[in-house]
């Protein structure tokens, strides 16, 4: 873990360069634009290439789609515990998803005219759920569960098989539980690029949601336009804001939680208390070694991690607003004070038991946050991108006529005459 004190030289660069962007390099792009335009040229074809190329996997028409069978023999060897955990989780996604929806609504304006809006589901939505290392079960829930939740009948899920064309049994049972109506066994920028284009055997999705690494995020960020995303969600990262209140166990616990994430994960520490980040390295020392990746989560440690001793809380929150975590945990005596001051994060865990792995598997919000920075712009996946959003105008001829001059000033310095026209000769229809 990089330990860095606010008295250090290096201090005020190391800060400056928290201030992140979510910009790919030009190799990515061009990378992922050559997977992107094959696809939209060759379809399956390209899509199969890509994948025997990246996931050592061979796929045909006939074995692109998760079977009813499979799903079968899949439920039947989920155990009845994991089936009761994804039970739990959904049941609170559904309800956070119910609460945060978008209801529609209207009311006159000062004219008379009724004005509103309408939101009604998507059709056809697309998610995304990496494989790789870690099955990940819960990120079924935390997509395709929102969009159950809503109303969207018709959920198409990619995800990545195994090199013997299996997908792990508790992943399928959970995206069947969520809404999956379709599964792909497929992954990476080819997997986004099908969705959201299209191929012979693949119908295209109207908006994709879901994590995944940067080929994927960038595949998104590519095709945005032939198709709506949710955000930019990839490598995961904390940011753990803590005084001499914070219990140094659950730190630790949680910092070691975030490095078993792996890969490209950002683990970061901002303490006040020298004395808080001693007992901390104890207690990471500690309980690493009772960890069955351990020699995994090191890697992350020693390469991801970084520790800052800082002057104030002040300071703090400041680093966090330019950082702009996924997931924020903030352990700090009058703890409401300092949380009004965070304006940038994806998910914030308030107090000592406030474990950030609840939120990942449990809570209700979706884990599928913004990363890399992209906080600043994006706001995790909510109920209501699942919604399209329809403005509703209603008008009487006493609101068109209350409107006309208001409209014949616009048309008149717009140069738009027919558009002036258009009101008149309702407002002065006999």
């Amino acid at each position: 873990m990089k330990i860095i004190r606010y008295q250090d030289a290096e201090y005020a660069d190391f800060v400056q360069q928290l201030d992140r962007q979510a910009i790919p390099s030009t190799e990515l792009y061009e990378t992922v634009a050559g997977i992107v335009d094959a696809v939209k040229q060759r379809g399956n074809a390209a899509v199969f290439e890509f994948t025997e190329r990246f996931d050592k996997l061979s796929l045909t028409d006939e074995t692109l789609f998760v079977t009813e069978q499979e799903l079968t023999e899949a439920e039947a060897q989920v155990e009845d515990s994991v089936k009761e955990a994804i039970a739990a989780s959904k049941k609170n996604v559904h309800a956070f998803a119910k609460q945060s929806m978008r209801k529609d609504w209207s009311f006159t304006n000062t004219e008379g005219a009724e004005v509103g809006e309408r939101f009604v589901p998507y059709d056809r939505v697309g998610v995304y759920v990496p494989g790789g290392k870690a099955p990940l079960v819960s990120t079924a829930l935390m997509t395709a569960a929102i969009g159950q939740a809503v109303g969207v009948t018709d959920i198409l899920a990619a995800t990545p098989a195994g090199a013997n064309g299996k997908v792990n049994p508790s992943l399928l049972y959970a995206l069947k539980e969520s809404g999956a109506t379709q599964i792909i066994k497929v992954g990476g920028a080819q997997a986004i690029a099908a969705m959201a284009l299209g191929t012979e055997t693949v119908k295209p999705v109207e908006k994709i949601f879901g994590p995944g690494n940067s080929f994927v995020v960038e595949a998104k960020r590519q095709l945005v336009g032939a198709v709506s995303i949710d955000l930019l969600p990839g490598p995961s990262e904390v940011l753990i804001i803590a005084d001499n209140s914070a219990n140094p166990a659950f730190v630790a616990a949680d910092l070691l939680a975030q490095a078993e994430h792996g890969g490209d994960s950002v683990v970061g520490f901002a303490t006040t208390s020298v004395e808080l980040l001693a007992k901390v390295e104890v207690e990471v020392e500690r309980q690493i070694k009772s960890l069955t990746r351990a020699e995994y989560i090191r890697k992350v440690l020693d390469v991801g991690t970084f520790a800052l001793v800082v002057e104030n809380l002040d300071e703090a929150i400041r680093i966090c607003n330019v950082f702009a975590p996924e997931h924020l945990s903030l352990i700090v005596e009058d703890e409401d004070k300092w949380l009004d001051q965070v304006k940038t994060a994806g998910a914030i865990y308030v107090g000592n038991f406030a474990a950030v792995a609840v939120g990942d598997f449990l809570a209700g919000p979706s884990h599928t946050l913004p990363t890399g920075g992209s906080g600043k712009s994006f706001s995790g996946i909510r109920a209501d991108q699942f919604q399209r959003r329809t403005s509703i105008v209603r008008m009487d001829q006493a609101s068109v006529q209350r409107s006309e001059k208001y409209v014949a000033e616009f048309a008149r310095v717009e140069g738009l005459d027919a558009h002036g026209a258009s009101v008149s000769i309702r407002a002065n229809a006999k």
